[in-house]
């Protein structure tokens, strides 16, 4: 059931709006980022539009505390909120959770319990993974010693990254790159043992399934 709520109803209007912020930001960033000799007006025009995605998020934020009746505790009760508010490079998991508005708006079937957490996570390491890479290349290709150097470097260190194998081949050389590069690792770990936990809980269940179907004595 929905929540009725005047907080339940303001998330329910805004989502869509917030998920398209977020892709309009990560479009503006990689155009910014990709995008050598770009004209200035085309730069001051990604810079606005990234701005303009944070404002959004911003008045959202605030809406939200101020109808929740909360005070702080709707910081340590939303906390996830809070670090997206303040890391740019985490606004674009806003997409994800438009998966979920759109199947209860149509009432279209919601995939079983194992199957989203696939899905989400998946559409997490590939929004993660592409604004990490962003991040990266504009940090490193002209730091002094850098061994990632093109785009292609950054996407391939971000996989290994986020895959927590960690080849060593480059690796970032900046104080920023190397924290986003921890904050990478962890968010790699954490999705795998989603998605492995997610696995091995369903196949769990289907192994017992099969078990108390299967005819006594044989």
């Amino acid at each position: 059931m929905d929540d009725d709520s005047p907080q339940g109803r303001w998330e329910r209007r805004t989502q869509a709006s917030l998920a398209l912020g977020s892709v309009l930001f990560l479009a503006a960033y990689a155009v910014l980022v990709l995008a050598h000799g770009l004209p200035s007006v085309w730069r001051d025009g990604c810079v606005a539009v990234m701005l303009a995605a944070w404002g959004m998020f911003a008045v959202d934020y605030g809406v939200r505390w101020r109808l929740s009746g909360e005070g702080f505790r709707f910081v340590r009760g939303h906390w996830l909120d809070t670090v997206v508010l303040a890391l740019p490079l985490l606004r674009p998991l806003r997409v994800v959770k438009l998966y979920e508005a759109v199947l209860r708006r149509h009432g279209g079937p919601r995939l079983a319990l194992y199957a989203r957490v696939i899905v989400y996570a998946g559409l997490s390491v590939l929004l993660l993974g592409f604004a990490g890479a962003l991040a990266i290349y504009q940090l490193e290709h002209a730091a002094p010693g850098a061994t990632i150097r093109t785009f292609g470097d950054s996407v391939w260190w971000t996989c290994s990254t986020l895959a927590t194998v960690g080849y060593g081949d480059v690796t970032p050389v900046t104080f920023w790159g190397r924290t986003i590069a921890v904050g990478l690792m962890g968010c790699g770990l954490a999705l795998l043992g989603a998605v492995t936990g997610s696995f091995s809980s369903w196949l769990l269940q289907v192994l017992a399934r099969e078990g108390d179907e299967r005819p006594p004595g044989s």
